[in-house]
């Protein structure tokens, strides 16, 4: 008997995904649990695993096709079984409703809504020569408004002039409050009244097109696209503002030193993350506005701290995992999870639900050698902490009102922040008491 790959929900409001490669293909071995093929969401990208072993017999959805999660995808079976009598194909998806569809003279019909309809009928267009890109070759806005932009044949203009008229009276037949207006009181005063005439005799003369260097186009991958949409978001969204402190971290080496070996000894790689997520999070319970989101209605406050910390995936992007209830653990359940959840990250294994829900985020762009930075909120939070580079540096140092020079590990700290929100003393004050611990941690 044949196993079903159904697509999996991966997360509570994720409702379908992308298929970005099959790691098989028909024909290959399967084993119980190996990758089968990788699924992208617009939070991120994630293996697939097997649910049954043999041979990949059949498969219902191509590299690059969004499917509906709990929708037949593929089937594992003996090598010698028959595709066709494990499972019919899967049944057509319903028709769209309030759709409606006009007869094509090839037999065929094309599938239009109500808004494609009133611009069929605007523009006096044969929806029937329109080819559909949507679902089932459905007719979409965006078919329609890229065929009514590009020159076509005189024979098609004419067959649109006597079918156009058809057009609306299919549209006419949709009940009333189902009927887009035209917006006379929104279209251009030229509709109306006609263009008016030139202010001047002169005309203006056109203006040169920008010339075009030429390059390679490198598609975008669906982690890029989110990414440049989620950050031009945050932009327009929040104004930004951004505060640096600089942090004399040399208790922080001195403690991570001489505790490296014991918390090795209990399964953590003690990095210096977890050093400034437990200072932030100590902060975030002593700043709670800075542990908030802005709606209209007022700043909401968040009761816990889902502490996000973003992982670099090299030239594919960067991911932001988020710890979950992160006031909960100490230092050394810190390390561990930021262990975990960075491996995998880097593997390709994280569930969208733990990439969702933060309060806050930490990155720590010092990995990669820079000392500052004015990283973009992840929104809908309230602010961002940059980490930059731990170095060495001369500094002036004060003890029993001696003023001395030494070497001290430094590292500047970065905090965006909302300034819907927060006002510059108390963004300044959560930075402050994030710097105090750290200076004087043990």
């Amino acid at each position: 008997m044949g196993t079903n790959v159904i697509m999996p929900q991966l997360g509570e409001s994720v409702v379908e995904g992308k298929i970005s490669r099959w790691l098989k293909q028909i024909g290959e071995p399967v084993k119980l649990y190996e990758p089968l093929l990788e699924v992208e969401t617009d939070k991120v990208t994630t293996e697939v695993t097997a649910a049954g072993e043999g041979t990949l017999l059949k498969l219902y959805a191509n590299e690059g096709d969004v499917v509906k999660a709990g929708t037949l995808i593929a089937i594992i079976g003996a090598a010698d079984e028959v595709d066709a009598h494990l499972i019919p194909h899967p049944d057509p998806l319903p028709k769209r409703e309030r759709e409606q569809e006009i007869p094509r003279g090839n037999g065929t019909s094309a599938r239009i809504s109500p808004v494609v309809a009133r611009i069929a009928a605007e523009h006096s267009v044969d929806v029937t020569l329109v080819q559909g890109t949507g679902e089932g070759g459905r007719v979409t806005k965006k078919d329609i408004l890229a065929y009514v932009g590009s020159p076509r044949p005189m024979g098609e203009s004419h067959r649109e002039a006597s079918l156009g008229q058809g057009v609306r009276v299919e549209a006419e037949k949709l009940e009333a409050w189902e009927q887009p207006g035209l917006g006379e009181l929104f279209r251009p005063t030229e509709e109306v009244f006609g263009k008016a005439a030139s202010v001047s005799a002169n005309p203006i003369a056109p203006v040169a097109a920008p010339t075009v260097v030429p390059g390679e186009v490198m598609p975008l991958n669906h982690m890029r696209k989110a990414i440049a949409d989620h950050m031009v978001m945050s932009k327009r969204t929040s104004p930004h503002v951004t505060t640096v402190f600089e942090v004399d971290l040399s208790k922080v080496v001195a403690h991570r030193s001489s505790h490296k070996a014991a918390f090795e000894r209990d399964g953590a790689n003690l990095t210096f993350t977890p050093y400034f997520a437990l200072a932030t999070i100590a902060a975030l319970k002593q700043f709670p506005l800075v542990n908030s989101s802005w709606s209209e209605s007022g700043v909401v406050l968040h009761r816990t701290v889902n502490l996000g910390i973003a992982v670099s995936l090299g030239a594919e992007g960067l991911i932001v995992p988020v710890i979950k209830n992160a006031d909960s653990l100490n230092l050394l359940g810190l390390a561990r999870t930021v262990n975990d959840l960075a491996e995998r990250a880097r593997h390709r294994q994280l569930k969208p639900d733990e990439v969702q829900g933060g309060t806050f985020t930490i990155t720590n762009h010092g990995t990669s050698g820079s000392l500052f930075a004015t990283p973009i909120i992840n929104q809908p939070q309230c602010g961002i902490l940059g980490v930059g580079l731990i170095q060495k540096r001369v500094v002036v140092v004060t003890q029993n009102d001696v003023d001395a020079i030494a070497i001290r590990p430094m590292a500047y700290l970065g905090l965006t922040f909302d300034h819907r929100i927060l006002d510059g003393n108390s963004a300044d004050s959560f930075v402050a008491a994030i710097k105090q611990m750290l200076e004087n941690w043990g």
